[in-house]
């Protein structure tokens, strides 16, 4: 579960780069077609979503301390980690061919699988 731990901070950071960086250029109204265009819309959402899944890596990981967990979050644990990587990743990719939005079920089916699986593990302490 450590892993969880590395995953939030890492992408806290990358969420971080990735604001400073779009940060540059959030001023020019014509920047990626404008603020209401597609690809605007998925740069955006892939910042955030470094964040928002690094703060559901952070909760799982601090859940699982406080709680001594050994058992039943290997496969939350995993699934996390790859929402993790693949919402951005699939968020990036799509602002530049639409084509890939088709992906977004990767990262989606991932993260709530995770939350299913973990909250069903918690509702049988």
């Amino acid at each position: 579960m450590t892993g969880n731990l590395y995953a939030a901070w890492i992408g806290f950071l990358l969420g971080a780069l990735a604001g400073a960086t779009a940060g540059l250029f959030f001023d020019r109204e014509t920047w990626l077609g404008g603020y209401a265009d597609w690809r605007r819309r998925m740069v955006r959402l892939g910042h955030i979503s470094f964040f928002g899944i690094g703060l559901l890596n952070l909760g799982f990981f601090l859940t699982v301390e406080a709680l001594g967990l050994l058992v039943g979050v290997r496969m939350p644990a995993y699934l996390l980690i790859v929402g993790a990587a693949t919402m951005p990743l699939v968020c990036y990719l799509s602002a530049f061919r639409k084509g890939f939005r088709h992906l977004f079920f990767v990262p989606a089916a991932a993260v709530t699988l995770a939350l299913a699986l973990f909250v069903w593990r918690l509702a049988v302490l």
